[in-house]
Formats: C-alpha cells, structure tokens, sequence
C-alpha cells in the first residue's frame, strides 16, 4: 500500500486541506498519513477537530516573534526532514504559499520524495505582494511533479513558466470543499444574534504587507464607513499577531457598532460569512469562499493572485488608500445595482468536488 504524507500548518492551510485528507482515507490503496507543522497552533487544532481530523505527526515550533522568518523556515525544514525520515512516504501534498508549504517542499526537495501542489500556479507576479508568499508559490512550482491548479487562468500561469502540461490539473479549489460540510442552515451564534436587524460587514486584515500604517488607514475607512449608516455592522475577528490586535484596538476598539472578536472556529466563521452583507479583507482564502455564498468582497490590497474573482465580478481590489477603500465601501453600502451585479456573479472557484479530482488523480498515478 502507498503512503501519502499531507504537510500543513497554518488554519487557512487546515480548512483547505482536511477535505482532501476526508476523502484520500476514504479510499483504497493508499495510506494517508498526516503532519501538522504547528506554525499556527492555536488556529489550527479548531479546524482540525472540526473535520475530525488527527495529526499522525505534529511538530512542536519553538516560541518565536513573528518577524523571525529565517528562524520559522530553519525549523520547519528540519522537523519536516525528521518526519519524512520515519515517515517514508511514497508522496507528499502541500497547499497553497506559506512558510510551512515552502519548507515543507524543500524538505521533499532534498529526501526525493514526490510532491503534489494543492493551489497551485496562483501569481501576483510582484514580489512584495503578497510578501513573502508570492516566493514561496513560485518557488514550490520548482520541486513539484503534480500542479493541482483551481482554475485555468492559474493552469495558464504555470504553462507560461515552462511546466509541462501532463503534470497540470485543474481541479477547483478545495475551499469550496470545506464550505460544503460547515454551513448550516440551523446555526444560531452571539454575534449574529447582535447583528440582527441589520447589515453585517465581516472584516478580516492581517497581511504582512498590511501592518502598521497601512493597516490603521484601512480600518479608519471601515469605521467612518460603518458609523454614517445606522443600519450597519461590523464585526473583526482578529489574528492573534500582536502587531494587528494594537491596530484594531486603538482604531476600532471603542466603536459601539463594531465587535473586535477572538479568532472563530471553522464553523462559526464560515456560518458568520454565510449571513453577512459583505466581506473586506486582505485574505486569499475568503476571495474564493465567499463568492460562493453569494458575498460581495473588497479586497484590501494593491493586487490579488486570485484575478478569476475580479473578471467575473465577485471581487473589487479596493488598495490600502483610506478614501479608495471609504469610496468602494460606500458604494456597495448605498447602491443597491452595484451591490447586486457582485453577490449575483458566477463563483469561479469549483463545485465542491476539487477533493475528488485531486484523490483521483493520484491514485491513478501511483
């Protein structure tokens, strides 16, 4: 029997890798084993005993500040090889752009084990945005044999580079997977009970290229926003970085018609998302989930590698600029057509099936 070794760590990684760890255990002929890097510990093991999901393996990160890159990589390469070494996979998966996926690659890179990108061939195309991902992505490409792309334009991308077209799929994302099994129809939660009656703006911001003034300019235009319209909400459920929780609390702390909250649950989150007007954040993963829940989404950032959402309407790049994102805030709050012409756009991001493809195709390879 082959063994398949999933490597993640973050929660986005989480929520877009368990139901692709579902449906490879549910299958015959492979064992699939799992290593979780820990490299956002206390986001993660929520998303995980939401799928029910248990790490075979989980690395334990020393304490570190969250500027310390090199450090973080050091030893997410070395507690990878480890693993790989007891391990000893037939093939590894790993998702998307963080340090995790980066060193997680590597670590196969030099043990020659065979590597699957999940989300692969996404581009900005600029090396600072977003930072330091759009590396990580690019360089990924590099040591993998199979390109689990979630739509053609990131296929595209990827053949433009010179990767051969036998190893490229395109298969959906499996975010939409995620959203499959996690909303309901019966939810009730405190901050929609608050919310009620009114229109609820869920806004994530955490990037990197975001913090510090940037961050602050951004949330000061929310705020105005939110606070000349009576009828409007807004709750922010904040990363547990420092440098993001000081921003929010000192722009947004003592504002009655906004909720900075703990980091929510997989299925809170995604339940919040399903019953909010709209989205404003500086996520990858939300430009693709709420789209397909029919939300609006102003994107607080200069480019997006996720450009699918924007041809089909789902997505706005509202920049960092306080009176852009006032502006583009403003006007999905008053018009009502251009509103509409948003929430309604086809999601470009799969069916929920993008779990299915990329389990099919590597057990047709292996």
């Amino acid at each position: 029997m082959k063994r398949a070794l999933l490597i993640f760590g973050t929660r986005p990684e989480a929520v877009k890798m368990c139901p692709l760890v579902r449906e490879l255990r549910g299958r015959e002929g492979v064992r699939t084993l799992v290593c979780v890097t820990g490299q956002h510990r206390q986001m993660l093991d929520p998303v995980l005993e939401a799928f029910g999901v248990t790490p075979d393996f989980r690395l334990e990160l020393p304490r570190r500040e969250p500027e310390d890159l090199a450090g973080l990589a050091a030893e997410l390469l070395k507690g990878v090889g480890a693993v790989l070494e007891r391990a000893k996979p037939d093939l590894a998966l790993v998702q998307g752009d963080t340090a995790t996926t980066f060193a997680g690659a590597l670590a196969c890179f030099y043990a020659r084990v065979p590597l699957g990108h999940v989300e692969a061939g996404l581009r900005t195309y600029d090396m600072s945005r977003p930072w330091p991902e759009e590396l990580h992505r690019r360089a990924v490409t590099l040591m993998s044999r199979w390109h689990f792309a979630p739509t053609d334009r990131a296929r595209q991308n990827l053949l433009r580079e010179g990767v051969d077209p036998a190893s490229v799929f395109v298969t959906g994302n499996t975010v939409i997977d995620a959203l499959h099994t996690t909303v309901r129809d019966d939810y009730v939660n405190p901050i929609l009970d608050w919310a009620s009656g009114s229109r609820l703006v869920l806004v994530t911001a955490h990037r990197r290229e975001n913090l510090g003034a940037p961050l602050e300019r951004m949330l000061r235009a929310i705020r105005r926003a939110v606070e000349e319209r009576p009828d409007v909400k807004a709750v922010y459920p904040m990363h547990l970085n420092p440098a993001v929780r000081q921003t929010a609390e000192k722009v947004l702390g003592d504002c009655e018609r906004v909720r900075l909250t703990e980091p929510m649950g997989l299925v809170e989150f995604h339940n919040v998302l399903a019953r909010c007007h709209l989205v404003v954040t500086d996520s990858g993963g939300l430009q693709e989930e709420a789209p397909s829940l029919g939300k609006p989404v102003l994107v607080l950032r200069d480019a997006t590698e996720r450009p699918e959402g924007v041809d089909a309407g789902t997505l706005k790049v509202a920049g960092t600029d306080a009176d852009r994102v006032y502006r583009e805030l403003s006007r999905l709050l008053d018009d009502p057509a251009a509103y509409a012409a948003m929430a309604r756009a086809a999601n470009p991001y799969g069916d929920g099936r993008a779990s299915k493809r990329i389990a099919d195709i590597l057990l047709e390879r292996i």
